[in-house]
């Protein structure tokens, strides 16, 4: 009998809480219990499928170009990319905004994943004239890390050397080449104070 009912409780609570959705961009920035950063993923590790998301549906999007689909016509995605909540950017868009763009080197999470995430780098694109900053991340927890020894900006460099220029090459091939060039690299310090600057 006890079991029935943890097991009737458990359902109840899925459903009404499946009916609740809260804004994916309004999460805090930092997570409240641990403090820690976190990045909603929006296309997992190793997807050629270019998807965003929209805080008005609150769904995630196939970016669409000529009315398909958008596809990266390169190498799939090296980690998970998504966005840090509860900041803003200069978007590419002449005068728009968008949540700093974060790339969390981890095994595939599905479109939805809240990551709580330390940050070891901060990569700078000009993409046809406009700067972009691109956040990249490994997740908190130990466990869920690919790289393990990459706990900052150092220790990256010094056990994972060639992961930088690899980076790199993927970030400048996504799209269009000739449109794309890396500025530069900053280290995790800068990483962080780049978020803190950019929260709302």
């Amino acid at each position: 009998m006890r079991i029935s009912t943890f097991l009737l409780t458990g359902t109840l609570l899925t459903g009404s809480l499946s009916g609740c959705r809260s804004n994916l961009a309004d999460l805090p920035t930092y997570s409240a219990e641990r403090k820690l950063l976190q990045v909603v993923v929006e296309m997992p590790a190793g997807t050629n499928r270019i998807q965003r998301y929209n805080p008005a549906s609150q769904e995630f999007e196939p970016q669409q170009q000529a009315g398909s689909d958008d596809l990266i016509e390169f190498l799939p995605v090296p980690g998970n990319l998504g966005f840090v909540p509860a900041t803003q950017v200069p978007a590419l868009a002449a005068g728009a905004t968008q949540p700093l763009p974060a790339l969390v080197l981890a095994e595939a999470q599905p479109a939805g994943t809240v990551l709580e995430v330390t940050p070891v780098a901060l990569l700078t694109l000009d993409i046809n004239g406009a700067l972009q900053s691109v956040l990249l991340a490994v997740p908190a927890r130990p466990g869920q890390r690919t790289l393990p020894e990459a706990t900052d900006w150092g220790a990256l460099n010094k056990h994972y050397p060639g992961l930088r220029s690899s980076l790199s090459l993927w970030f400048q091939h996504r799209t269009r080449p000739t449109e794309t060039r890396i500025v530069g690299w900053k280290d995790d310090k800068e990483a962080e104070k780049y978020v803190r600057a950019h929260m709302q």
